[in-house]
């Protein structure tokens, strides 16, 4: 074997073992993104595609391996969309400028709504979404793309005073979806304390809160809802990135995940669903996380290894266009409401030049030594993506044209 061969079969070895090691990591200190040359970024994608070569199922053909290097010239990149993602693009924007200073990436807010119909009409160049494009979107925006770039999760908060900040309520989805339609309105209700035996738990009423904007947060957690609840909220009331909320007393409407988080803490007995990229805000507003039940019946909570779990039971059913729902499936330690986050892509960029500086940016985010490195994902608790929907990512970003 020669020595340049061995070095490549080196390179791949540790490119594997680093890939496993990002499972590992939850709260790591983040510091700040190491620069790559273009041939390691290479080799790091030449391994995660050996991984997924290794898995029993055929994967698709893998795509030509773009550079991360931009194209020569001044070229701005606007962003907008999922507030979830929100915290993370403003860490890549910095990092990428630092690295290519003829990019600029300008990330901003508004909701996953917001996002996919900007994107899809070319007003911004990257939408930002928490939810994959459904079927009505899909022929009203033909050629639009969703190409997952990570893994998140959804917590679910409430501010009981009395209640220790060390314990994690037990809740079920069924019992949420109960709380949002008003039927279960105090925090001692019986079907809240048979989950939490030995917790005393006060009469105080429950206010729930949910989302004003157009929201893939809220996409996700009415699929939690639909799936616990099939009969009730399922058939009722379902999910979509905007829904009809149960008109009840007891409920407020915020806008973004700031909102739901400020709003939480300045609503003695409420409940809310926010994007574990906000989890520093909410431990600062002295929120409370529950335990959610998923669907083999256990009580997790929103940590890398029960993340992980659960996307992995559903990496093999991903579709080469990246649309799939990993709520709720049955990993038996996995936490219930984790989805892909996914970049939207119009069907093209205003430019050539443009289109080649979204390919790179995105090859560069997704990257497992650069922007998918636990440098920035432990800081808004994300996972990377799994070896084999690397490859389908890289696919799709390989398709962007101007």
């Amino acid at each position: 074997m020669s020595s340049r061969a061995s070095s490549v079969q080196s390179r791949q070895r540790k490119a594997l073992l680093s890939a496993a090691a990002l499972t590992t990591a939850f709260t790591a200190t983040a510091v700040t993104a190491v620069s790559a040359t273009s041939a390691s970024a290479n080799a790091i994608r030449s391994a995660a595609r050996v991984a997924s070569k290794s898995k029993p199922k055929p994967q698709p053909p893998s795509p030509p391996v773009t550079s991360e290097v931009p194209p020569k010239g001044n070229v701005s990149l606007y962003e907008e969309g999922s507030t979830l993602l929100y915290p993370l693009f403003q860490l890549w924007a910095p990092a990428y400028h630092k690295q290519y200073s003829n990019i600029t990436v300008n990330p901003a807010g508004g909701g996953s709504g917001k996002g996919i119909s900007d994107a899809a009409s070319g007003i911004v160049d990257i939408g930002a979404s928490d939810a994959y494009l459904s079927s009505s979107q899909l022929s009203q925006y033909p050629g639009v793309k969703n190409i997952a770039l990570a893994i998140s999760a959804q917590m679910i908060n409430y501010n009981i005073p009395g209640l220790s900040g060390s314990v994690h309520l037990k809740l079920s989805g069924s019992v949420i979806s109960q709380i949002y339609q008003g039927k279960i309105t105090t925090w001692n209700d019986p079907a809240i304390t048979a989950l939490n035996p030995g917790v005393t738990l006060p009469a105080d009423k429950i206010v729930a809160l949910h989302r004003s904007d157009s929201s893939g947060d809220t996409f996700i957690f009415s699929t939690y809802l639909t799936d616990s609840d099939p009969n009730g909220w399922g058939s009722s009331i379902g999910y979509g990135t905007s829904i009809s909320f149960p008109s009840i007393s007891n409920a407020l409407a915020e806008t973004g995940n700031g909102g739901m988080v400020t709003g939480c803490q300045a609503t003695p007995g409420c409940i809310a669903y926010i994007g574990i990229s906000y989890q520093s805000e909410t431990q600062k507003a002295g929120l409370g996380m529950a335990e959610l039940q998923n669907a083999s019946g256990r009580f997790e909570v929103p940590v890398a290894p029960s993340i992980v779990a659960e996307a992995q039971a559903l990496e093999n059913k991903t579709p080469a266009d990246e649309a799939l729902s990993l709520v709720d499936d049955n990993a038996s330690n996995g936490y219930p409401i984790i989805n892909y986050e996914y970049a939207i892509i119009p069907p093209h960029e205003p430019s050539n030049q443009k289109a080649a500086a979204v390919k790179a940016f995105l090859y560069w985010a997704t990257d497992p030594k650069q922007g998918s490195s636990p440098a920035f994902l432990n800081q808004v608790g994300f996972q990377p993506l799994p070896a084999s929907v690397l490859v389908l990512t890289d696919k799709q970003i390989a398709s962007i044209a101007g």
